[in-house]
């Protein structure tokens, strides 16, 4: 299906002043960012929404947070390093919201067979896709075709999404930045909907409901891109939020519901015969308040069959290969991935776990981080399968941990860095 598009701002073809030329020391990137005038000085024109000023920014901004990442710098200059890292996170933000700005000038309306969406505002920018907030009708009526996504629920294992919370945004419209992805989206779309058909209802809501995908393309001559329509959620914030907050990591006792709550994601994805194959922080959104999770962006994921061989039994067992990594997590991965050799449950049992390890203090206790290294053993074959099984062996050992289950508020500073308040 292509889908129609009328409405007034479009962002401009023409490029702008591109990114300069990368650094090639730490210092000379820490003194680069630090001292750089603004967004422009690192990653090009604000407005320049072009497929070539887009793809150099990415490019800049991937290659200085890799240079300058606290985690991968000598221990004398990560102090320079984390101040630079977290000014070019805030630089990148302004960045996208600069180019939001050029794009957003009016509201479009988006026509499909099903619905009528009111595009407003960009949301977030992914990897591969942006994503804009949207309310829509159904076709051929004057009601709201969807409601915006609630809160988590507290306490057991409480998914992501519960009642509306009255928000606008009905939806997100998550569009590729090239049509080169049209793949990685409908690997997406056709996750999601395997879920929603085969995966059990009361776990439904750890994973992002797909409301419609379908083609579109902008402006006569434009590229048809395959477009995914998310329902929206609010209230979450990433793991890497998390952390970016609080750079000491948090307590285990926090780290430890979001781990519960992860590993009945999983099993509730791989019973239902799908591997995610992403499980990194960008991709992992949890609230706060209500201790509600969802897992995120099913782009890379990769169908196996359920219960089967890939699910639970053994540690293969899927169709294909993950088709990408994540190049800002690129040390998360398992080597299966890297070596674009079938995954299992076994495979997003590896990122879970790195993603809980990133998210701990130093002071975590060590039964639990030996509990990590188990997960996370080079041997795909080695590691554990069956997500379900893992997670009650994760109860016992919290259980030997802090005694009988109880819940405890998170609290996390809003934005900065280094303000305190971490729990």
């Amino acid at each position: 299906m292509t889908a129609g598009f009328t409405g007034s701002a479009r962002p401009s073809d023409a490029p702008g002043p591109l990114p300069q030329p990368i650094p090639a020391t730490i210092d000379e990137a820490v003194r680069l960012i630090l001292r750089a005038s603004g967004p422009s000085a690192l990653f090009g024109q604000g407005g320049d929404a072009s497929e070539a000023g887009l793809r150099a920014a990415r490019r800049a901004y991937r290659r200085l947070a890799r240079m300058v990442h606290p985690d991968t710098v000598p221990a004398d200059r990560r102090p320079d390093a984390q101040a630079a890292f977290t000014r070019l996170g805030r630089l990148w933000e302004r960045h996208q919201r600069e180019i939001a700005g050029g794009a957003a000038g009016g509201r479009g309306v988006v026509v499909t067979g099903k619905h009528v969406y009111t595009v407003g505002g960009v949301y977030a920018r992914g990897d591969i896709a942006t994503l804009s907030e949207a309310t829509y009708t159904a076709v051929g009526t004057g009601g709201t075709g969807g409601t915006a996504g609630g809160t988590g629920g507290s306490g057991g294992s409480a998914g992501g999404t519960g009642g509306g919370d009255g928000a606008a945004a009905g939806a997100l419209l998550k569009i590729p930045r090239s049509a080169a992805d049209n793949d990685l989206m409908g690997r997406e779309a056709a996750a999601l909907r395997q879920l929603a058909g085969r995966g059990e209802k009361r776990f439904a809501a750890y994973v992002p409901r797909l409301v419609e995908a379908f083609r579109h393309r902008a402006g006569a001559g434009g590229e048809l891109r395959q477009v995914n329509v998310i329902e929206h959620v609010h209230g979450f914030r990433s793991l890497a939020e998390l952390r970016a907050v609080c750079p000491d990591g948090l307590d285990a006792r926090d780290v430890a519901w979001m781990w519960r709550r992860l590993l009945v994601a999983l099993g509730y994805a791989h019973r239902a015969g799908v591997v995610h194959g992403a499980v990194v922080p960008d991709h992992v959104l949890v609230h706060p308040d209500d201790h509600g999770l969802v897992l995120v962006d099913w782009c890379y994921s990769v169908v196996i069959a359920p219960d089967g061989p890939g699910a639970a039994g053994g540690p293969g067992g899927a169709a294909g290969h993950v088709p990408a990594m994540v190049d800002r997590f690129a040390g998360m991965y398992p080597p299966e991935v890297a070596a674009r050799q079938p995954p299992g449950a076994a495979t997003d049992i590896h990122l879970a776990t790195k993603c809980m390890t990133y998210l701990l203090r130093d002071d975590a206790p060590r039964p639990l981080l030996r509990f990590a290294r188990g997960c996370t053993l080079p041997a795909m074959s080695r590691r554990p399968r069956d997500a379900w099984r893992l997670l009650g062996e994760f109860d016992e050992l919290l259980e030997r941990l802090y005694g009988p289950r109880r819940f405890r508020p998170l609290r996390v500073p809003a934005a900065s860095p280094g303000t305190g308040g971490c729990p």
